[in-house]
């Protein structure tokens, strides 16, 4: 009985850490955020907190496996289409913080053998499986036509969308959204025949 219940407490301290760390990074950034202040908003040590999350890269990972959580939940879940995609990119613009937390991470993990990189391959995969979903409710919809490889065009938005993430961190005025719907529209004015059977 005590096992379960410190196993519980285990979990919820867990849940706050990560509620917290969320909140600090999407303010500060990740290179601002230190896990001293983590620590000491949830009344723990850095020993205390590095209990609970062995290293900086499990907890950055565990992070973003967070905001995923959430943002699918809040924005995308709702609308499973491209225009819930969008939604989640307008909802970055919010939190550059974790923006700049995914870009440089994402670029750290890019090395074989970093404890993220498993995490990040699984990521991409999950989300070119969302988007190659909204692509196919599209093309049921008749919004997409039938000339269309779904798998290369998610490919295209996920590089896409990383690659505006990164150009917005530079500069802000650059608007993803518009930016990633004319990618949309491009798409689809080329997933139909020639003939142009599809919707104008």
């Amino acid at each position: 009985m005590g096992g379960r219940g410190a196993y519980a407490k285990g979990v919820a301290k867990r849940e706050e850490i990560l509620a917290v760390a969320l909140e600090v990074v999407a303010k500060n950034g990740c290179r601002k955020a230190t896990t001293s202040e983590i620590a000491e908003r949830v009344g723990l040590t850095q020993p205390g907190l590095m209990h609970h999350f062995g290293s900086r890269e499990e907890l950055y990972q565990e992070v973003l496996r967070a905001r995923d959580v959430h943002d699918l939940d809040e924005y995308y879940a709702p609308n499973p289409r491209f225009e819930g995609f969008l939604s989640v990119i307008q909802h970055n613009t919010q939190v550059p913080g974790l923006v700049q937390l995914y870009a440089e991470f994402a670029a750290e993990a890019s090395i074989v053998g970093h404890p993220a990189h498993d995490y990040f391959v699984e990521r991409y995969a999950w989300v070119r499986g969302l988007l190659s979903s909204a692509i196919e409710r599209a093309q049921e919809e008749g919004e997409m036509g039938p000339d269309l490889d779904v798998a290369e065009a998610a490919d295209l938005i996920v590089a896409t969308s990383d690659g505006f993430q990164v150009e917005w961190l530079h500069d802000p005025t650059i608007d993803m959204v518009g930016r990633l719907t004319r990618v949309w529209e491009l798409l689809r004015r080329s997933s139909w025949p020639e003939s142009g059977a599809g919707p104008t």
